[in-house]
Parts: structure tokens; sequence; C-alpha cells
């Protein structure tokens, strides 16, 4: 089959992009790739307007965007990540006795992809297939919070007025969430999506600690007790869940 010059060219600026630790020059990439300056250049101006890069003003420089994660995450929402995690998420479940719930992260949304009720079969929102906004989901926290602050904020940036919140003091409020769920290693929703209904969740990472989905169990807020319990449980489960996918081990 006949290669389509221009293709070639957006994927080899991609695949470069995805290889780096952080954000690289138009002039670098031009000379890893082997592209003209002038060709590189507007390649990057259609991908940064379709947001698959972010131009990064003040450093001159240019990095993967949110639109280049959900392509990226795209594998992980679809039937291989289902099939890995049905059965442990479903010994999750007996074990706690809980609700457990396995997510994704998609724009400024989580989408549930796999659900094991708890023997209480109490009605939840939170069924296979719905989407909800991520800062208001453990789930979704718990993803938010393994994501570089660049990316966070090209999430922010594609998504004003994220989960109808505004201005810089919403922006800021978010950050500091996210910061105690990373020190912490773990996310919790205190009766946001359900009254009298908590969940802790934990996220699954690839091989370069990339968060592709999360672990969450529900459980009544008067079981509080619990939570350190059903966090390590939670985590156990995320582990095995990242080291199935081929998470490189420490």
């Amino acid at each position: 089959m006949r290669e389509v010059p221009a293709a070639a060219h957006t994927l080899a600026i991609l695949r470069y992009l995805a290889s780096q630790p952080s954000p690289v020059s138009a002039a670098t990439l031009a000379t890893r790739t082997g592209l003209p300056r002038s060709t590189t250049y507007q390649l990057l101006a259609t991908m940064e307007a379709q947001g698959f890069v972010v131009h990064y003003l003040e450093e001159r420089r240019f990095g993967l965007g949110v639109a280049a994660y959900e392509l990226g995450a795209g594998y992980t929402r679809q039937l291989p990540l289902q099939r890995v995690a049905r059965l442990p998420v479903a010994a999750l479940r007996d074990l706690v006795g809980h609700t457990v719930h396995l997510s994704v992260i998609h724009g400024r949304d989580v989408v549930y992809v796999l659900e094991e009720q708890g023997p209480e079969k109490r009605p939840l929102v939170t069924g296979v297939g719905v989407r909800l906004p991520a800062v208001r989901t453990a789930s979704g926290r718990s993803m938010l919070a393994r994501m570089s602050a660049a990316q966070v904020r090209a999430l922010l940036t594609a998504h004003p007025g994220l989960d109808r919140g505004e201005g810089r003091a919403r922006l800021a409020e978010l950050r500091e969430l996210l910061r105690k769920v990373r020190q912490d290693g773990y996310a919790v929703e205190d009766g946001e999506v359900t009254p009298d209904l908590s969940s802790v969740a934990v996220a699954v990472t690839d091989h370069q600690q990339h968060p592709i989905a999360s672990v969450a169990i529900t459980f009544p807020t008067e079981q509080s007790a619990e939570v350190p319990v059903l966090v390590e449980q939670a985590r156990r489960t995320a582990d095995e869940l990242s080291r199935r996918i081929g998470r490189r081990q420490d």
C-alpha cells in the first residue's frame, strides 16, 4: 500500500513526542524526524488545533495534548481491558462484600466499563456505560492525580468550566485535591455521587506509570471505618491489573 507522506510525517512527530520525558522545541522535532522546518511548523499548527499537541509559549516547546492521550488510552477502553479485569474485579467484590467498579477516563469524564454489585444490590448511578465528571468521582480523581501537571493543565484548558466550576479559585481547589490524592496514593468520594454512599479508588497504570483505568469500591458511608482495609484491597487489585497489562515491576 502506498504511503501518504503527510500522514507518515504526522505520525513521526507524534512518535517522537511520545518517546520524550518532556516537551521539545520545533527545531529539535525537525532535526530528529528529518523533516523540513516549514513542514514541521505546519503539521504542529494543525495538530495543536486538533488537540494532539500543546504549545508551551513561554518555553517555546511542544508536548503531547489531550487528544493524543485519549487516543492512546482508547485501547484500554475496549474489550481487552475488560477481559483482563473481569475476574480480578469479581474477586475483589467477593472479598470486600461491596460493589466494585472499573472505569477509564475520557476527556473530562470517567466512563464505567465494569461493575460487580455487592450483595446489598442497592441501585447505583455508576452502571456500565455511564459517564460522570472525573473531578466528582473517586475513580476520576485517582487517575487525574497520576497525570502530569501539563496533562491536567491541557485537560482544564480544553474543557473550561470543568464540572461547572469557574475561575482560578476552582482550579486551585482541584489542584490541591489532586495533590492530596497523589500524596495518599488513593482517592475518596463521600456522598458526592450518591447520598449516603462513599467510594475509594486506586489508579491502574501502564509501564510508564500513566493511568489507564481505576478500581473503585463503593460502600455505605456509615461503614467508613473500613476505608483503610478497602484501600489496601483496591490497591492490590489495581497492582494486579497493572502487572497483567505489562507494567514493569519496581
